[in-house]
């Protein structure tokens, strides 16, 4: 029982064979998202209060009782790590028994995505008076985002399934992902992208993995339409974050941060929004892990995105998550630059079940925040420095607390987007106005965090005397 499952709409609850499903992955009655379940999923994957199971004790057989305990998959998956198949080195296939959605898993599409390290940000967490604040750095997977983990996932059914092309629109991330495993597959791959509006380093990926990469002279949102039409009129396997398969794969970072925490999960854990499918694949995973008794509670889950590109914000404050409020995306942090997101019922329902926020920031907040994560040594992609930023704020509106274990979720790695870094550190990266708006402590804190290169004749005395200068300036 434990290797079947269903595709269960998330709006009407409709339940259907996952070879079933269109090719837009939309319920043919209702136009909601699907999500995979299975005999033991719980009935709401995504309730904070659902009770674990108890074993059998008589009438009905509970078809959870009949997986292995929480102690055997624990020791199960630790297991794994020490041997040299390649789905048990993958930090998403070395959980497999918790998404059994191939025939054979042991032909699972595999780069050894996760198993992504766990930081502390003792100077961060010093600042905003907290004792305890991680980063669980995703962008530390083979193509460098948290997207590695769910198209493992989902190019592996593709490929079981027998398509030979398959495609997404993408801000950058995804299409780097798809490419490099459909590369490994040996499928043929087709990249959707919004021209001029993606970081090169991202553009670069997909170029050199081999997909076929079109630009097209429109946003994301408008990507995603004509690659939905697409879809519709040649067998084609749409990889984007519509595909649940995608969150099976996506919710694995949820049983690492448990495992690496010894399995004594965090109080809050925050996450960038853009089309919001990763915030609803975290919650459910450990919305499924406190089902089966491997962690005694689910973490608030709260969501930040950026000013310029914040519809579930705008959905929030305006009616309560009722209806989306769509918006013209603008920022910097091109990943999350996505004004429509596909999964934003998902994570209202993830926010609300675990009682989280969702939080906006500007692009000077977003900038000051990527900079105090690098002070720490550790690079992030501007997207990923949202979570800093929002947590700065609920900090501040005391919803998180000192004694609080915070865990943010950084999405990509700092090289996907070196111009931004280098433009912020030169001071090119506001424009005059966003400048004048700045109040002056404002501004001293951003100069506070730039390390612009220095440039000098090369003379000893001089590069002497430069660096004695700065060591004034600047003393251990």
């Amino acid at each position: 029982m434990s290797s079947a499952h269903l595709l269960r709409c998330t709006n009407c609850g409709d339940e259907i064979a996952g070879k079933h499903a269109a090719s837009d992955f939309r319920c043919l009655h209702c136009g909601g998202l699907f999500e995979v379940f299975y005999p033991w999923s719980p009935r709401g994957t995504s309730a904070k209060d659902d009770t674990p199971p108890t074993p059998n004790t008589g009438g009905p057989i509970n078809p959870a009782a009949r997986l292995p305990n929480p102690s055997a998959l624990r020791f199960l998956w630790e297991e794994r790590r020490t041997s040299t198949m390649a789905v048990d080195q993958s930090g998403v296939w070395r959980f497999r028994d918790l998404l059994p959605i191939l025939d054979d898993p042991n032909r699972a599409v595999t780069l050894r995505e996760g198993n992504t390290p766990l930081y502390d940000l003792p100077r961060n967490a010093r600042a905003l008076g907290l004792d305890f604040l991680l980063a669980k750095h995703q962008g530390m997977n083979p193509t460098g985002s948290f997207k590695d983990t769910g198209m493992t996932a989902a190019l592996s059914v593709a490929r079981e399934r027998g398509f030979e092309w398959v495609a997404c629109a993408s801000t950058g991330n995804t299409s780097a992902a798809m490419a490099a495993f459909a590369a490994r597959a040996g499928l043929r791959s087709i990249v959707f992208i919004p021209e001029g509006k993606i970081a090169w380093g991202k553009l670069s990926q997909s170029m050199d993995y081999g997909a076929l990469t079109v630009q097209l002279r429109t946003d994301f949102d408008g990507c995603v339409r004509i690659l939905t039409d697409l879809v519709k009129r040649f067998p084609i396997y749409l990889l984007n974050s519509v595909n649940p398969y995608r969150l099976e794969g996506q919710k694995t970072p949820a049983f690492e941060m448990a495992e690496q925490m010894d399995w004594q999960v965090p109080e809050h854990i925050i996450v960038p929004g853009g089309n919001l499918a990763n915030s609803a694949a975290l919650g459910k995973g450990f919305a499924e892990m406190h089902h089966l008794g491997l962690i005694n509670r689910v973490p608030t889950i709260s969501v930040i995105q950026a000013e310029g590109a914040n519809p579930l914000w705008r959905t929030m404050q305006e009616n309560d998550g009722r209806e989306l409020v769509s918006v013209t995306a603008e920022t910097r942090a091109s990943a999350i630059r996505i004004g429509s997101p596909a999964s934003w019922q998902k994570s209202v329902k993830v926010i609300r079940s675990t009682g989280g926020w969702v939080e906006q920031v500007s692009e000077q907040e977003i900038a000051l925040a990527k900079a105090q994560i690098g002070a720490e040594g550790i690079g992030c992609e501007p997207a990923s420095a949202v979570t800093l930023a929002g947590l700065r704020k609920l900090v501040a509106q005391g919803k998180i607390h000192a004694e609080q274990r915070v865990v943010l979720i950084l999405t990509g790695h700092t090289l996907k987007d070196s111009d931004y870094t280098i433009n912020y550190h030169r001071d090119e990266l506001f424009t005059e106005a966003e400048r004048s708006a700045m109040s002056s402590a404002e501004k001293a804190e951003q100069e506070s965090f730039r390390k612009p290169p220095i440039v000098l004749d090369p003379d000893p005395g001089t590069v002497l005397r430069t660096l004695e200068a700065h060591m004034e300036l600047h003393p251990a």
